[in-house]
């Protein structure tokens, strides 16, 4: 007597459309998405702008400033035309240059370390662009991706995580009630200042930038502004509706800023494929017989003495740029590349000099790191902290506490098991 055949499983039933749609939506209003990837982004391209701040310190009015050979009549000139947004254009004294080279040094160190990210990423943002396109004809690329990511950080939620805020967040979580009732001042105080800067950019708006921008600058400051009140005072349904709304911007600006990297890689490779010099394979011989581009003569020199060498490393370099952005759902592949593209960046910066290019880069690339090795090196930088100024390791970050039913936060990349939840291309 046979055994009977076991009956076959049910097909897992199909989801309609419109939960998919009500589960997306929820997914883009309930929470900022990759806390940890905008964090280290954050923390990426305000450290490279400070590092070129620095490093360029000593020639800064040579390079920007009332030394430059491209002199602030001919910037005037310019500006009147591209209406670029400066605000070494209000004044082409020697003390406002100092005044305004000090804030972007300040506030890069501020949004490395997360001490008011939302307020401290706008004066980022003005410091860059103002020093940026008073001189436009300087740099080396990774300016350009500095120049908009600095724009896109302000509509993130980039002190989530790795942040004085977030220390600070936590610290009340846990004070509780006895926190409630203390109201900082650094924030307001903050807020009134910059209040009287953006009064003052309004009325200079007709030397410089477009009035897009001083919308943006508006609206930012009134909603720090409306956030401050609804906290102190409306914590309610109030606080949760600009939650909405900040993570729906958030999550707008992390995929606007994953689809500009993606466009940057696609578009130069594409351009690379239609140069002569790559498609025979000797496109990276010749910047390594530049002297403005080699900083290790002999280390230069020993690497395009191969011609195998040059033709694997040229070829290399399409292959990867033109693969990238199709990989993005190959979550494998995606790192794989990504960690080749990191490499690509870091023998830039040792073989042709550029650091800052290639710092911006990497941190632009960071973007698409997983969550799990972003936890992971985090944990291991805080290890090394405490093992450093020998104090007692921090107990373990654990995740917010989330309605039943609601995938966690490792889920949303597809690092958990259970029942299937929402795919983003970061987590």
């Amino acid at each position: 007597m046979t055994a009977p055949r076991p009956a076959p499983a049910a097909a897992p039933a199909r989801v309609p459309f419109d939960r998919k749609l009500a589960r997306a939506a929820q997914t883009v209003t309930s929470r900022a998405l990759g806390p940890y990837q905008t964090a280290i982004v954050r923390i990426g391209f305000s450290l490279t702008w400070l590092f070129f701040l620095l490093r360029e310190f000593p020639h800064r009015h040579e390079m920007y400033g009332p030394d430059a050979p491209w002199s602030f009549e001919l910037a005037s000139r310019l500006i009147a035309d591209n209406r670029a947004f400066t605000v070494l254009m209000w004044s082409d004294g020697r003390l406002w240059f100092e005044v305004v080279y000090g804030l972007a040094v300040v506030a890069a160190a501020l949004l490395l370390v997360g001490w008011h990210t939302r307020a401290v990423s706008v004066v980022f943002m003005v410091g860059a662009l103002s020093l940026q396109n008073r001189s436009v004809f300087l740099g080396d690329g990774g300016d350009n991706v500095v120049h908009l990511v600095s724009i896109y950080l302000t509509l993130t939620r980039c002190g989530q995580v790795w942040s004085l805020d977030a220390r600070r967040a936590a610290r009340k979580a846990a004070a509780g009630g006895n926190a409630a009732a203390r109201v900082e001042l650094a924030g307001p105080l903050l807020w009134i200042v910059l209040g009287g800067f953006l009064v003052a950019a309004t009325w200079f708006s007709p030397v410089t930038g477009e009035w897009w921008m001083y919308v943006l600058l508006w609206v930012l400051w009134l909603g720090q502004g409306l956030w401050w009140l609804v906290e102190q005072y409306a914590p309610g349904e109030p606080r949760v509706l600009l939650d909405v709304l900040a993570n729906l911007a958030h999550n707008a600006a992390l995929t606007v800023l994953m689809a500009e990297v993606c466009l940057i890689y696609a578009t130069a490779g594409w351009y690379k494929i239609q140069g002569s010099r790559w498609q025979d394979g000797t496109a990276l011989f010749y910047p390594l017989h530049l002297n403005y581009f080699t900083p290790w003569p002999g280390l230069s020199e020993i690497l395009a003495s191969s011609g195998i060498m040059v033709m694997l490393l040229s070829y290399g370099t399409v292959i990867v740029q033109v693969a990238f952005p199709f990989t993005l759902f190959k979550r494998k592949v995606k790192n794989v590349l990504l960690v080749v593209m990191m490499l690509e960046h870091a023998g830039i910066a040792v073989l042709l000099g550029l650091p800052a290019f290639s710092m911006a880069m990497i941190a632009a690339d960071a973007v698409f790191l997983p969550t799990v090795f972003l936890v992971w090196l985090g944990a291991r930088v805080a290890r090394g902290r405490d093992r450093l100024l020998r104090r007692k390791p921090a107990a373990p970050e654990l995740p917010p506490q989330r309605p039943a039913g609601e995938p966690p936060e490792g889920a949303a990349g597809g690092e958990t098991g259970g029942e299937a939840a929402p795919r983003t291309l970061v987590g």
